[in-house]
């Protein structure tokens, strides 16, 4: 094989950084998820199957997938149309709206619930005329869902937003000109072009739900087989002392977060080679 077909040498300084990058993932990523795996199928197949199906991890963890499934419809119409007024739109306030999109990421998550419970708990005035019509939120499932919803508020519309703004006009214009209306435009020619982003944003939202314990356990009042999701079910194991039952339910969350990112990537991948040829 010659030189050439090998590609370019590394320069004596790019080895270094390598070993140093792939040594920092292996010690902060890699090692942790194989502790954990090990760790958790250690006992056997039967013990890891025997606590995944206890009612309470059952219980625990539809909950958690249903809750975000929730989500992650409601984020993917809201963010979509929040891009689109961001990107389309001229109005006063628009740059401090833009701005005010990222304070989720800024917020603790403990905070979060906080603000929730402020704001829709039994005590606020909101909470109680909700309580009274039987709309109650706090300390119900609706909680966990709208918690879930702030927390992973600005994923799709960072993910649709770039894309509206570099978006080519034109046929969207030939359309209209064509006499196809709003709704037609959108559905025949901006959502498909739109739909790979909404993808990523929706995708990235139901990964980090999966995991979220702070906002969560502000809102949900951790009643067992009612309000206690896979988060709140692994801290109350392992204060009950029922490590491997804490272990199995991490596994799952962390395999279904793992698989959703990599096939994630993958269409991404796919993606681009399409619009490389």
């Amino acid at each position: 094989m010659s030189t050439a077909s090998r590609g370019p040498r590394p320069s004596p300084s790019e080895l270094p950084l390598r070993a140093i990058t792939l040594l920092y993932l292996g010690l902060m990523v890699v090692l942790p998820l194989a502790a954990l795996g090990v760790q958790a199928a250690e006992p056997g197949r039967a013990a890891f199957w025997k606590e995944m199906t206890n009612p309470f991890a059952w219980h625990a963890l539809k909950l958690t997938f249903a809750t975000a499934g929730v989500m992650v419809l409601i984020n993917a119409v809201t963010g979509t149309a929040t891009a689109w007024v961001l990107v389309r739109y001229s109005f006063p306030g628009k740059k401090i709206m833009n701005a005010l999109i990222d304070v989720p990421f800024a917020v603790p998550t403990v905070v979060t619930g906080l603000m929730l419970v402020a704001l829709y708990g039994p005590t606020s005035v909101l909470g109680s005329f909700l309580s009274r019509n039987n709309l109650g939120i706090i300390y119900q499932q609706p909680g966990i869902v709208l918690a879930l919803l702030f927390v992973t508020y600005p994923f799709v519309i960072r993910s649709v937003q770039p894309v509206l703004l570099e978006m080519d006009r034109a046929e969207e214009e030939a359309a209209a000109t064509l006499g196809a209306d709003d709704l037609t435009i959108f559905r025949r020619v901006t959502f498909p072009t739109l739909w790979p982003a909404i993808l990523t944003g929706t995708a990235l939202a139901f990964s980090r739900a999966l995991g979220e314990f702070g906002s969560v356990v502000m809102v949900a009042g951790n009643r067992p087989l009612a309000t206690k999701t896979g988060p709140m079910y692994i801290f109350g194991e392992i204060e009950s002392g029922n490590r491997h039952g804490a272990m199995v339910v991490s596994v799952v969350l962390l395999a279904c977060s793992l698989g959703i990112l990599i096939l994630l990537n993958r269409l991404q991948r796919r993606e681009g080679a399409s619009h490389g040829h």
